[in-house]
C-alpha cells in the first residue's frame, strides 16, 4: 500500500469520525471564506468547516494526483484544542485526535 492509498483511507477515516460525531452535516462556506490569510481559515470559518472543505479536499487531490506531500502537518493540536474549548466528549476528543494525528503522520513521514 503506498502512501497515498493510506492517506486515502485516513481522509475516510476522518470523515467517518466527523459524521460519526455529528460534525459534518453544514453549509458550504461562502467563497470569501476560502480567500483568508489566517490559519485554519479561521477568521472565517469553524474548525470543522475547514476541516471539511479544505484540509480533506486538498489532501484529496493529492491522494489523486499522487503528488508529492506538504514538508509538514501539524493539525492534531489544534483540533484538540477546537475540540476541548467546545466541551467536547472526552471520547469524541480522543477520536477526532486519532483520526488528524495519523493523517499529520501520514504527511509529515513522507
Amino acid at each position: 500500500m503506498t502512501v497515498h492509498d493510506e492517506l486515502g483511507a485516513a481522509l475516510r477515516d476522518l470523515e467517518a469520525t466527523m459524521k460519526a460525531n455529528n460534525l459534518w452535516r453544514m453549509e458550504r462556506p461562502p467563497e470569501h471564506a476560502f480567500a483568508s490569510h489566517q490559519p485554519f481559515c479561521i477568521d472565517t470559518m469553524a474548525l470543522p468547516q475547514w476541516l471539511r472543505f479544505v484540509f480533506i479536499v486538498r489532501l484529496d487531490a493529492l491522494v489523486q494526483s499522487q503528488a508529492a506531500m506538504p514538508a509538514k502537518c501539524d493539525v492534531a493540536p489544534a483540533v484538540e484544542a477546537y475540540l476541548k474549548q467546545e466541551g467536547a466528549s472526552s471520547v469524541q476528543q480522543l477520536l477526532m485526535h486519532q483520526a488528524v494525528e495519523r493523517i499529520d503522520q501520514l504527511v509529515t513521514e513522507n
